[in-house]
C-alpha cells in the first residue's frame, strides 16, 4: 500500500511542501571522502588503478579498459534483430527532435559599425556514462549518443561497468548500440573511477571536456567533485514520477506507471496527485495486484513504501501547486483537459500528457530525452539536449566610429566602477581630444 497524504483544506505553501513531500534522501557530500581516495588512485595510476577497482567492485579483471573492436563488431551482429531495429528507430525519432533543437548562428546589428554574432560550438571531446551495474541501459546510448552528434562532437567516448558474464566487458547490448550508432570508442569502466578516467585520462583514454549520462551515488558524488576539471550535466540521482490525475483516470494505467517508476530503483519516487478519493481506492488495490509483473519486486516494494505517496489535493489547480513544487523528474498528466494543464506546469523534467503517453514511451520511442533531472532540480535545470553540447560563443566586431560612439558610456561606467584601465584602453584608441595624433588615426 502507498502512503496517503491528505492535504485538503491545508494551505500549500513551498515550506509546507517541502516538508511533508517524500523524495529518496541523497547525500552526494558524504559520499565525496568515499570516492575521493578513488579518483585521486585514477588520476596517479591511471589504468591500472581502474583494472584493479573493476576486480574490487565489479568482480572481474577486464583484459584491458578500452573494447576492442572485435568485440563491439561481434556484440552487434549477435545482437536480437528485433532489438536492433527497436534502437534505429529510437536513433531516428531521437535524431529528428533534437536535429530541431539547432540553433543557427545570430548576427545582431548593434549600431552602425557595430555588430556582435551569438556563434554556437561544440564541445571538442564528451565522455558519455552508461549505467549497467544491475540492468543494461542501450537506451541511454541512445539518449546521449544522439544529441551529442547532432551537435558536432567531433570526439565520443562511451564508458559502462564490466560484467562478470560478458568477460569483463560491457553489456552486450550497451556494447551493440555503441557499435550502430558508430561509437567505436567505449570503455569497460563503471562508478567514480570512470568519472576520474574522463577528467584525468589515461595511456588508453584522452580525458574529455564534458561528462554527462546518469549513474549511481558514486558517479554524482565523482561529478561534484571533479566539476571545474570537466564540465557535467548534471549530479543525477535516483528516478522519480510524478502523476497527476482526476476521477477519470484509468487505475489500471497509474497503478502500472507508478510501478514501472518503482521497478528502476528501491530509492525511486513515485507521487500520485488527485483530488479523487475514489482514484486513490481503486490505485491502491491496482497496485497490489500488478506489482508481481516486475522481476525486481523488491525494489517496486521498497520504493512504494519508503519515498513514494498518494496526495489528495481539493482540486485541480491545489494539484498543479502540488507538481510544481515536487519538480517530477517526469511528469504525467491523466485528465479530461490533459493538454491545457500541461501548459500550466512549469517545474517538470518531461511531461507526458494524456493516456497514451506512458513515461516507458519517453524511456525509448518518443523521440524526446530521458536523461532528465531528478530532485526537485527541474525548477532551475531541464534535461540533456543538443545545447548541453554546444557552448555559445559572442564574436564582438566594431569600427572606429561605433566604438568612438559609446566612449563617453564607457568613460562614465568604468568611472563609476573605478576601473579606470578600462577606460584607458578606449581612450588610447578614440583619444577625447580630436586633435591629437591618435585623433585622426
Amino acid at each position: 500500500m502507498l502512503p496517503v497524504l491528505d492535504l485538503r483544506g491545508s494551505a500549500l505553501t513551498t515550506a509546507t511542501l517541502r516538508g511533508v513531500l517524500p523524495r529518496a534522501a541523497v547525500d552526494v557530500a558524504s559520499t565525496l571522502e568515499t570516492i575521493r581516495p578513488i579518483c585521486e588512485d585514477v588520476r596517479e595510476r591511471g589504468s591500472a588503478a581502474l583494472l584493479d577497482l573493476a576486480e574490487r567492485f565489479d568482480g572481474v579483471r577486464p583484459a584491458s579498459t578500452r573494447v576492442p573492436a572485435e568485440v563491439l563488431d561481434k556484440a552487434l551482429i549477435d545482437l536480437d534483430p528485433a532489438v536492433r531495429a527497436a534502437l534505429e528507430e529510437a536513433a531516428r525519432r531521437a535524431r529528428l527532435v533534437h536535429t530541431a533543437q539547432r540553433h543557427p548562428d545570430v548576427e545582431v546589428q548593434v549600431s552602425p559599425g557595430g555588430t556582435v554574432t551569438e556563434r554556437w560550438v561544440p564541445v571538442r571531446r564528451v565522455g558519455l556514462y552508461v549505467p549497467g551495474g544491475v540492468v543494461a541501459y542501450p537506451s541511454s546510448v541512445v539518449m546521449n549518443v544522439v544529441p551529442a552528434q547532432v551537435a558536432g562532437v567531433e570526439s565520443l567516448a562511451v564508458t559502462s561497468p564490466p560484467q562478470r558474464d560478458n568477460d569483463g566487458w560491457p553489456h552486450p547490448v550497451v556494447l551493440a548500440a555503441c557499435a550502430l550508432l558508430g561509437v567505436d570508442e567505449v570503455y569497460a569502466v563503471g562508478g567514480a573511477q570512470a568519472v576520474a578516467m574522463f577528467a584525468y585520462g589515461t595511456d588508453e583514454c584522452e580525458p574529455v571536456d564534458l561528462v554527462t549520462g546518469p549513474g549511481n551515488i558514486y558517479v554524482a558524488a565523482a561529478k561534484r567533485l571533479l566539476k571545474g576539471i570537466i564540465g557535467i550535466d548534471a549530479e543525477a540521482g535516483p528516478t522519480e514520477v510524478g502523476i497527476l490525475a482526476d476521477a477519470g483516470a484509468n487505475p489500471v494505467h497509474v497503478a502500472a506507471d507508478l510501478i514501472s517508476q518503482a521497478e528502476h530503483d528501491e530509492n525511486a519516487s513515485c507521487l500520485l496527485v488527485t483530488d479523487s478519493p475514489d482514484l486513490v481506492d481503486a490505485v491502491q488495490v491496482e497496485v497490489d495486484r500488478q506489482r508481481g509483473i516486475s522481476l525486481n519486486q523488491v525494489q517496486v516494494d521498497g520504493a512504494l513504501a519508503n519515498q513514494s505517496a498518494i496526495v489528495l489535493v481539493d482540486d485541480m489547480s491545489a494539484g498543479l501547486t502540488v507538481v510544481d513544487e515536487w519538480a517530477a523528474e517526469h511528469l504525467e498528466i491523466l485528465t479530461a483537459d490533459a493538454a491545457a494543464l500541461a501548459r500550466r506546469v512549469h517545474n517538470a523534467g518531461a511531461i507526458f500528457v494524456g493516456d497514451f503517453a506512458p513515461v516507458s514511451l519517453g524511456d525509448y520511442l518518443a523521440g524526446s530525452n530521458h536523461v532528465l533531472p531528478t530532485g526537485g532540480t527541474a525548477r532551475h535545470s531541464g534535461g540533456l539536449s543538443v545545447h548541453s553540447f554546444l557552448r555559445s560563443v559572442h564574436i564582438v566586431e566594431y569600427d572606429r566610429a561605433a566604438l568612438a560612439e559609446v566612449a563617453d558610456h564607457i568613460d562614465a561606467l568604468g568611472g563609476a566602477e573605478s576601473l579606470l584601465a578600462h577606460v584607458n584602453a578606449v581612450r588610447v584608441r578614440i583619444p577625447k581630444d580630436p586633435q591629437s595624433p591618435r585623433g585622426s588615426e
